[in-house]
């Protein structure tokens, strides 16, 4: 299967000589999109986006199905459908990306910001699997797209601050675009002291500190071809995690691309996108500026990423078919070394994540067939071969300790199937969608050797002989429309077969002083998640209008406990005032008690709670350049709370007044 990979990387270089030859294009298909949301900072944006200076895990946070679970006040782990990111499929711009944290401190979204991209797109379940297999969906970070707007230079500078926290924002954005060439170039800072939490309770080890940079060129090589490079640089220094027994005092990121593109809209293959694509990131974990701690330890990670791509869309009557080839290769390797505070007594070092090596090379299909003016159908198949192997010895004899028969490399064939069907009349549309879809354990699951969670105080240890999880899933959405008013219905339905999760060995040890034990990763025979979502919107008038939106949520193995990480009854009710130079809203948004809590997994009860925000935003025109500033109140009542997704029931920032001001320079 490596020459497969191989081939692939071969494909995008002769990929500029065969689009010449054929004069191919790419137009992606967004109709089965669930959600997008568009990161326009220079806009006096909706009721999403009330900071222009919002990090993505703030901008990601409004999307119904999604939750961030938060350890601290940075990186935020995003949970799709209630499914946390080992069950996702999150890329940058197509592209893979793997954390190096064995306690996944650094999402795959802590690694880019706002400056860097043009949208996020949101997919649902099997709509997810575009760019590798899920089971809970797919949320790609999407880089702007060609600049050849022959606009000259333009630049913007960005300040932002906020009082919880003395937090700080700076950002400076410098564009150049002719007919043939353009060069975009942009960094942003973020700066946060120790946040308080309702009451005026500070929340210790908060603190975080992060650079962005990056620079983005293309030359357009003719009328049909354009070449693209692209570099970000991440670095984040001094983060703290509240919720956890460790800080980092590094975490580092370096995504590099290439990518050419072929247009043309005459002819039935209508595009081509090859992509060529390195990244590598440095994790470290220390617990140095704690107090008391039992034992210090450092841990390391880190993770480099070779990959490619080569999609096509295509054209033929009823049909548009969006093809991608897709492959990468991946080293994740962490390490713990501990120090024990009697001097005499030697350091303790062991692998947690023994140098895994990931192979896959997977093709996806999406033909979304028109049958009528008001009905399609859409449907996709994506499949790939995985391969994970041990590189290091000491890995598979660590690991043989709990498995005797396991062998230092596993291969696994995945497949991923679904249709929808889409109605569209005058007062309603609805979409009915079914799916299958197989994923493989992450390298934790896997591989994990002794990784300690807090959330329920245990040990746990991977499991390469895991099988391939397995989801069906049904979904449905009926959006109604009737004059000024606008109702939608959206549900999912999982159900998911070997259900990934620890299980107590009571034969076992704990590495970890004061942990409760050890877990092995093994499977349930099958859980069950549930979703349903009520939005509304009215329109008083051009200016005026009113959002609203109600969610239930459920999940529960067959063992009959309660999953963890389940968002209890949701809502948000906002009512917005807008004109083309100001733009206030007022937002109530909470959950209700989590009542149906898992014990079982270490998770507690949570309150009900309610929040009430108000945002605001004015646009200034000075001559040929603009203003805009957006600013507010959040948490109004300085209320002291926790929600579900807080670690260890960390609590929300309380009161915070915040400033963001945007000068654009045209």
């Amino acid at each position: 299967m490596k020459k497969i990979f191989i081939i692939g990387i071969c494909f995008f270089s002769s990929h500029v000589l065969f689009s010449q030859e054929n004069r191919l294009e790419i137009k992606k298909d967004t109709t089965i999109l669930q959600e997008t949301f568009v990161i326009a900072q220079r806009k006096l944006s909706n009721y999403r986006q009330e900071k222009t200076l919002s990090s993505i895990d703030a901008y990601l946070e409004k999307a119904n199905k999604v939750t961030m679970i938060k350890r601290g006040n940075y990186a935020w782990e995003p949970s799709l459908n209630n499914m946390v990111s080992d069950r996702l499929n999150v890329t940058i711009d197509g592209m893979q990306v793997f954390g190096a944290c064995t306690d996944k401190m650094d999402p795959i979204t802590s690694y880019v910001d706002v400056s860097n991209l043009e949208q996020v797109s949101i997919n649902s379940g099997q709509e997810g699997t575009e760019n590798g297999h899920c089971v809970g969906g797919g949320i790609d970070l999407q880089i702007a797209p060609s600049k050849f707007y022959n606009s000259g230079l333009k630049t913007s500078i960005d300040l932002g601050y906020e009082t919880n926290g003395n937090y700080k924002t700076a950002g400076l954005d410098v564009e150049y675009s002719g007919n043939k060439f353009y060069l975009n170039a942009d960094a942003i800072f973020r700066k946060s002291d120790n946040y308080d939490a309702g009451n005026k309770k500070e929340v210790m080890y908060s603190q975080f500190q992060k650079y962005n940079f990056s620079l983005q060129g293309g030359y357009s090589l003719s009328n049909h071809n354009i070449l693209e490079a692209n570099i970000i640089y991440d670095k984040a220094t001094d983060v703290g995690y509240p919720a956890l027994p460790m800080d980092v005092s590094l975490a580092e990121a370096l995504i590099t691309s290439v990518t050419h593109r072929y247009k043309n809209d005459s002819t039935r293959i209508k595009s081509l996108e090859s992509k060529l694509y390195f990244n590598t990131i440095t994790h470290i974990m220390d617990d140095s500026n704690r107090p008391n701690v039992p034992i210090r330890m450092d841990m390391p990670g880190w993770s480099d990423t070779y990959g490619f791509y080569s999609k096509a869309t295509l054209k033929e009557k009823k049909h548009s078919l969006l093809i991608n080839l897709n492959g990468f290769y991946n080293k994740s390797l962490a390490e713990m070394t501990m120090y024990p505070n009697d001097p005499n007594q030697p350091d303790m070092f062991m692998y947690t994540w023994p140098d895994i090596r990931t192979l896959y090379t997977g093709l996806y299909i999406n033909d979304h067939i028109t049958l009528n003016p008001r009905e399609s159908v859409s449907t996709t198949l994506r499949l790939g071969f995985h391969q994970n192997k041990i590189a290091k010895k000491v890995g598979v004899e660590s690991l043989q300790i709990f498995h005797p028969n396991i062998s230092d490399s596993k291969n696994r064939f995945l497949l991923s199937l679904s249709g929808e069907y889409t109605i569209k009349k005058n007062m309603f549309d609805a979409v009915l969608g079914l799916g299958y879809g197989e994923r493989a354990p992450s390298v934790s699951e896997g591989y994990g050797f002794f990784l300690f969670n807090s959330f329920d105080n245990y040990d746990y240890i991977g499991n390469p002989n895991l099988k391939n999880e397995k989801a069906f899933e049904l979904n449905t959405k009926v959006n109604f429309k009737l004059n000024a008013l606008k109702l939608g219905i959206s549900s999912s339905f999982f159900h998911i077969s070997n259900y990934i999760i620890g299980d107590i060995d009571e034969a076992a040890n704990p590495m970890t002083i004061g942990a409760n034990g050890v877990r092995l990763y093994d499977a349930l025979k099958h859980a069950s998640i549930f979703d349903v979502y009520l939005n509304s919107s009215y329109s008083f008038s051009k200016q005026i209008s009113f959002n609203s939106s109600v969610g239930y949520n459920y999940g529960v193995g067959s063992n009959k406990q309660n999953l963890p990480l389940i968002r209890p009854l949701s809502y948000l009710a906002e009512i917005n005032y807008n004109t083309q130079k100001f733009n206030a809203a007022l937002q109530l948004e909470g959950n209700g008690n989590q009542s149906k809590y898992s014990s079982f997994y270490g998770e507690d009860e949570t309150s009900a709670y309610a929040v009430l925000n108000l945002n605001l935003g004015n646009i200034l025109y000075l001559k040929n350049n603009k203003l805009v500033f957006k600013y507010g109140v959040e948490n109004i009542l300085d209320a002291n709370y926790s929600t579900y997704a807080d670690w260890n029931n960390i609590p929300r920032q309380g009161r915070n007044f915040y400033l963001n001001a945007s000068y654009i320079i045209f």
